[in-house]
């Protein structure tokens, strides 16, 4: 089938093309109307429909495939592995879904889950899933700070976290986040619910608050509950991202669509079908975990590999060896990836059997073109860029090899998916842009199935992030792109104040908030840096409500300026540099310039500085650059 021929269906026929692929999840209640688009930009798929996510993903398996392996959870840090068939998942999640009951957790009711990549995530997910609760990931690395502003949104009937996380081998006991973030959130759960790994034995308790799950788990034994059938668009689960604000949007995703999306994107983008395997390295605290860790490869009746662990313990060859052990078919993984194992022999790859993977997928930051034919090379195998967000929820711009598999061009993630209809624009006239011209990467609405909803509870929010910065109404995706002569897209980065490191999205914003908290300092300003391994770090500029020309006291206010930052945010937020300088440069009505900052600190040319107020600011952040940092290399 030809991608033009079927990509063309998909938009101008959507409710038909949509129906057919509706067939490939179960109904419990068939929709009656596939698309309802009255109240732009608003949409509705599959209204009328009941479903569950959990009864896709592993209830209607267990006859065909009962013995088969569901789910591989490997920890290269506590060196466990647990190979669960379509049956045992059956069974755990039906008692994750009996202790969730015991808790008084219903439909509706939100959960927040705050896991690293252990099985029991998984469990809680789909337990939420069958009950029709609503689960909220919280990437395990964030701070208490992170934690807490997504309780106050979601307003959680239960909290689940592990005992503790552990990285690198070093552990990072959980249970004192959790603490403090109740502490600091005004709405915080009534219960915490601990699945402990024994990692942490001094985590402390809060009396009549918190639950131990394994106690639980064995009070309700093989307990059956039954799948709460949900309407298409009820909301399954919320995702928060950031934004160019301190305050996370809560994105909403529907249970039906969602469903379809998954179903046809492992076929046609993935290329995977039951009793394959997939192998995606994202965690479940981020999108990709969610789409393509659990619901996605479940929904087929494929094999899924969830990794605990650094992709170069024991060995740089840890991955691949993963993959002939389960030959697994279709691996996903992200550029900074690649490059961390660019740094190692390829002979990690090449002495493993990879007679069974087909693909390797990269996705969530650009992919650079050295790092792609690196690969590529090593692998012998396509190496295929894709491009989303977490409010797609699946892939914008793809190459399709489950359907029609065009040539790969390096630093393009190829052509718009399915059910996408997309235009590069220019920024100020909204006119559609000529090939090779920079312009914003839109959708225009309605968006497909597996897209956002809304945002929870702030459809003004919706509204303005993402339908408000053209005339037409247009989803920015914020990023700039160029399309070439052969209709190939090419990603160039983000218009706005959001960064994207090793594929986390972070607000500038927010670290710059984190920095201003210190009392030393008076101002800051943050920018997002190109990285060779990360692709983009924060970098800060700061002055100090004293100024000192004593070295020591500037490297003491940076390191006290990194630690709120880690308080804050997490580590993953940890500034790679911080300057301390004198003045920082503004327009004349009060503006940073922060774009004169960037290009000063890639070593550029700070642009037009007429409107600039100080001159000697600039000149300040240049003998600051040349001095080097207070913190960092």
């Amino acid at each position: 089938m030809r991608y033009e021929d079927e990509h063309r269906r998909s938009v101008e026929e959507p409710e038909a093309f949509w129906a057919e692929q509706a067939k490939a999840i179960h109904w419990h209640v068939p929709p009656h109307t596939i698309l309802q688009y009255d109240e732009p930009p608003f949409r509705k798929w599959f209204v009328g429909g009941e479903t569950n996510l959990c009864y896709n993903a592993v209830d209607r398996h267990l006859e065909a495939r009962g013995d088969q392996l569901a789910l591989v959870a490997i920890s290269t840090e506590t060196n466990v592995t647990r190979e669960i068939t379509y049956r045992e998942l059956h069974r755990e999640v039906n008692a994750f879904a009996a202790v969730l009951r015991r808790l008084d957790v219903g439909r509706g009711d939100r959960v927040v889950i705050y896991m690293p990549n252990m099985a029991e995530a998984v469990f809680a997910m789909l337990a939420c899933a069958r009950i029709g609760a609503i689960h909220s990931v919280v990437f395990g690395g964030f701070a208490a700070h992170n934690l807490a502003l997504r309780i106050d949104d979601a307003r959680p009937k239960l909290l689940i976290a592990a005992d503790a996380g552990i990285r690198g081998g070093k552990v990072i006991p959980y249970k004192p986040l959790v603490d403090a973030a109740c502490a600091e959130a005004e709405f915080a759960p009534p219960k915490v619910l601990i699945v402990s790994r024994g990692l942490d034995p001094a985590e402390p308790k809060a009396a009549g608050r918190d639950e131990d799950y394994a106690a639980l788990r064995a009070d309700v034994g093989d307990a059956q509950v039954p799948v709460e059938w949900l309407e298409s668009n009820e909301p399954s689960y919320l995702l928060y991202t950031s934004g160019t604000t301190g305050k996370p949007k809560g994105v909403q995703r529907d249970v039906g669509g969602h469903a379809v999306a998954m179903a046809l994107s492992m076929r046609t983008v993935y290329d995977v079908g039951p009793g394959q395997a997939m192998f995606s390295t994202s965690d479940v605290g981020w999108a990709v975990g969610h789409s393509y860790n659990v619901y996605g490869p479940l929904i087929v009746g494929a094999t899924s590999l969830l990794y605990e662990g650094l992709p170069v313990h024991p060995d740089p060859g840890v991955w691949w060896a993963l993959c002939e052990k389960y030959r697994v078919r279709t691996m996903f993984s992200s550029p900074t990836a690649a490059r961390v194992l660019k740094k190692h022999d390829v002979d990690h790859i090449r002495r493993h059997d990879l007679s069974s993977l087909q693909y390797l997928f990269l996705a969530g930051e650009p992919l650079d073109e050295p790092t792609a034919q690196w690969i590529t090379d090593a692998l012998g195998k396509p190496v295929i860029d894709n491009y989303w967000q977490t409010e797609t929820g699946w892939p914008v711009l793809c190459l399709l090899p489950g359907l029609d598999m065009k040539p790969v061009k390096f630093g393009s993630p190829g052509f718009p998916n399915l059910g996408y209809r997309t235009k590069i624009i220019h920024e100020s006239t909204g006119e559609e842009v000529g090939p090779g011209e920079k312009g914003v990467l839109v959708l225009q609405p309605p968006l497909p199935p597996g897209c956002m909803s809304t945002l929870w509870h702030d459809d003004a929010r919706f509204l303005r992030s993402y339908f408000g910065h053209f005339k037409e109404l247009l989803y920015s995706s914020l990023d700039w792109a160029i399309r070439d002569a052969d209709g190939y897209t090419f990603i160039l980065g983000r218009t706005d104040d959001v960064i994207n490191v090793a594929g986390h999205r972070l607000g500038t914003r927010e670290i710059e908030e984190a920095v201003s908290s210190c009392p030393a300092v008076a101002e800051a300003a943050v920018v997002g840096v190109a990285d060779e391994l990360k692709g983009q770090v924060p970098v800060v500029f700061a002055t100090l409500r004293q100024a000192t020309t004593e070295p020591d006291a500037r490297v003491a206010a940076a390191d006290g300026m990194r630690k709120q930052v880690e308080h804050s945010l997490g580590a993953v937020a940890r500034p790679a540099r911080i300057y301390v300088v004198g003045a920082l440069p503004k327009t004349r009505s009060g503006k940073l310039l922060r774009r004169s900052l960037l290009a000063l600190a890639q070593g550029g040319d700070p642009g037009d500085l007429s409107t600039l107020d100080d001159p000697n600011a600039l000149e300040e952040v240049k003998r600051a650059l040349a001095r080097g940092p207070e913190f960092g290399g």
